[in-house]
C-alpha cells in the first residue's frame, strides 16, 4: 500500500465493492425500472416482471409459468410464475420472446458460453395467494435398466 493511502480509506476502497456485491446478491424483489444505459434484455425483464405483478391467485389453475432469457447453448435461463387472473397471457409471451430474442443477440455478440445445462420448467403453483415456481426435486433420475 502507497505510503499516502491510510488504513480507514484503504478499508473503504476494499469495503464498498464488497458492499456493492453482498447487494447484488440480495433476493428481494427490485420494482425499479432497470437503468437506461443497461442491455435491452435487462430492460425487457424488468418490464416483464412488472408487467407479471404480484401474480394473485386463489387457485392453482391460474398460475402457469413462463421461459425467460436464452442461454448460449440454447433453451432458456430461467422462468417466472405469472396469473391469469387479471392477465393477457399471450402479451406475456411476446414479452418474454422479445426479451429471450434479444438475450440470444446479446450473447452472439460478446461471444459468451455457457454450460449447456437444460433448465427445466418447474411449472407454478398457488402459495399463499400468489403464483410461485414449484420446487425443483433434488433426486438423482432413476435409470431403466
Amino acid at each position: 500500500m502507497p505510503a499516502s493511502t491510510s488504513w480507514p480509506a484503504a478499508l473503504l476502497g476494499l469495503g464498498l465493492p464488497l458492499v456493492l456485491l453482498a447487494g447484488a446478491c440480495s433476493s428481494a424483489p427490485n420494482n425499479a425500472p432497470a437503468p437506461a444505459g443497461a442491455p435491452l434484455s435487462q430492460r425487457l425483464l424488468k418490464d416483464l416482471e412488472v408487467e407479471i405483478g404480484e401474480a394473485r391467485c386463489s387457485s392453482d389453475a391460474q398460475c402457469h409459468s413462463l421461459a425467460v432469457g436464452a442461454k448460449p447453448c440454447g433453451g432458456p435461463e430461467g422462468y417466472r410464475a405469472w396469473s391469469s387472473q387479471g392477465r393477457d397471457g399471450q402479451k406475456l409471451k411476446a414479452l418474454a420472446e422479445r426479451q429471450a430474442a434479444a438475450r440470444r443477440a446479446e450473447n452472439e455478440a460478446s461471444g459468451l458460453m455457457s454450460n449447456c445445462a437444460v433448465e427445466p420448467d418447474p411449472g407454478a403453483s398457488c402459495q399463499a395467494g400468489r403464483c410461485g415456481l414449484r420446487p425443483r426435486t433434488g433426486g438423482a433420475v432413476k435409470s431403466a435398466v
